[in-house]
Order: structure tokens, then C-alpha cells, then sequence
């Protein structure tokens, strides 16, 4: 059930526009089509958010909520981000600069080719997910 609920959002990102701008922080309700003949699901920009954080960003592998792993914790992230009131999304599409553990840049910059591959939506969900940690 998962595989196809990611399937569905990866459909979604991938054939939808989003249409207007959103502000900061503002949940955003998505409606994502878990399989042909099932009613739709909505699902908020936090539940988009953690839905890739745990499956197909598969961040959760090196990130946890409030311990550090291999990566920073996302509690430390997001606070660090917020502080510095630095582009987070820049950052995965591998536009910005390290800033919360630059000794750990080599091993993130492993995984920029599956956030660049991500939609902006895809993207914004992620940021608002960690913001909401």
C-alpha cells in the first residue's frame, strides 16, 4: 500500500502544476489518487513532507527527529535553518551552502541527485515537514 501511495505522489508532482504561491508555513492540502476506483485522499504539505522524508527521499536513513545519526538531527536543522533564515529548498537542489554540519557535506551531496529530481511542491513539503519537527 505504501508503494502505491508514493507512486500516486510521485504521478502527482510529476503531472500537476501548482497554481499560485502559497505563504510560509501555511499547510497546503493536496489530493492525491491512491489507486484506480478508490476515492482520492487529501494529504497535507507536513504529511507530503514526511511521506518522502520516510520513502523515497529516504532521508530517515541518515536523519532522525531529535538524535544525530549519521546526519544532523532534523530539530537541529530546522532551527539552524530558521536562525539563519537560510533557503533550505536552495540547499537540496544543491544551490546553497552547508550550513548546519559542512563535515558532513561529502555524504549528503551523495543523495542531491534524488532531490533534484524532486518538484518544487515535493521539495516545499520536505521544508515544511522538518519545520514542523
Amino acid at each position: 500500500m505504501k508503494k502505491v501511495i508514493v507512486i500516486a505522489i510521485a504521478f502527482l508532482a510529476f503531472s500537476c502544476k501548482k497554481q499560485g504561491s502559497e505563504a510560509f508555513g501555511k499547510e497546503v492540502e493536496t489530493k492525491v489518487a491512491v489507486s484506480e476506483g478508490m476515492p482520492a485522499q487529501t494529504q497535507t504539505a507536513i504529511e507530503l513532507g514526511q511521506s518522502i522524508f520516510e520513502g523515497k527521499g529516504n532521508c530517515i536513513s541518515c536523519h532522525q527527529v531529535d538524535t544525530k545519526s549519521i546526519g544532523p538531527s532534523v530539530q537541529e536543522i530546522a532551527k539552524i535553518y530558521k536562525d539563519k533564515n537560510a533557503n533550505m529548498v536552495a540547499f537540496l537542489k544543491a544551490e546553497g551552502e552547508p550550513i548546519v554540519d559542512p563535515s558532513q557535506y561529502e555524504v549528503m551531496k551523495t543523495n542531491f541527485a534524488v532531490t533534484k529530481a524532486m518538484s518544487d511542491e515535493e521539495l516545499k513539503a520536505l521544508e515544511t515537514y522538518i519545520y514542523s519537527n
